[in-house]
């Protein structure tokens, strides 16, 4: 049996074992991931993390200055892209070590990145989960992942949990496509299809670059994001 056939007979498999993992967070976090909903062609989680109020596609994306796994301070203002240049525009993703979701989405992330960075429009990882409720998402485990897959992307952290509100992230992964004036010019999924990369038919990130390259907007703008809700204790 070939691998890509393997692979699609044990994608319904790896999907349930994802959302079952979801599911199934420690007690002592803020969102207990108890609410299905469909949604396109897999499962999405509903949240009650924190206070999110957010931005809409055509806001300003909110500015920040975090600590990458390299320990540098990165923002808006100094990263660059795979030339070397200011980019065009950051592919903002929230996203972190330990959600199935994010984990099955990380060769795809690194292929975005790969193709879209030489272009202008590098992505920007950032792990969101509070590492006291997911000790899996610490620094160090950050770092040791990154190293493992060998992230050609900035990885950073969001200490104290105070940028994903201010987007109003609720998931991992989730992204915000943000243009050279911070506008934020697409919001959600990757792409259509969470559970199998090999039967993807639409990347919505590399459709909405291509728009933004033309000269045109996005369409669609804005898909439901597909993967675990985003960890913080409990107020």
């Amino acid at each position: 049996m070939k691998i890509a056939t393997l692979l699609r007979a044990l994608a319904p498999m790896m999907v349930l074992v994802a959302l079952f993992s979801c599911q199934n967070a420690p007690a002592d976090t803020a969102s207990t991931d108890n609410t299905e909903e469909a949604v396109s062609k897999t499962v999405s989680l509903t949240t009650d993390a924190a206070d999110i109020t957010g931005v809409n596609v055509g806001d300003k994306a909110p500015s920040f200055n975090l600590k990458n796994i390299d320990g540098k301070m990165y923002s808006f203002e100094n990263i660059k892209d795979a030339n070397g240049n200011t980019p065009k525009g950051y592919v903002v993703t929230f996203t972190c070590n330990t959600c199935p979701y994010a984990v099955m989405y990380e060769d795809r992330l690194i292929e975005l990145h790969n193709t879209l960075s030489p272009k202008g429009y590098p992505v920007v990882a950032i792990q969101p989960n509070d590492p006291e409720v997911k000790e899996g998402d610490n620094f160090v485990s950050m770092q040791q992942r990154a190293k493992e897959k060998g992230f050609p992307f900035l990885y950073l952290i969001d200490e104290g949990q105070a940028i994903y509100p201010q987007y109003g992230a609720s998931r991992t992964p989730e992204i915000y496509l943000v243009d050279a004036n911070q506008i934020v010019r697409y919001h959600g999924a990757i792409d259509d299809n969470a559970q199998d990369a090999e039967a993807v038919t639409v990347n919505y990130v590399e459709k909405a670059v291509e728009a933004i390259e033309n000269g045109q907007e996005p369409n669609p703008a804005d898909v439901k994001a597909i993967g675990c809700t985003i960890k913080t204790k409990k107020i």
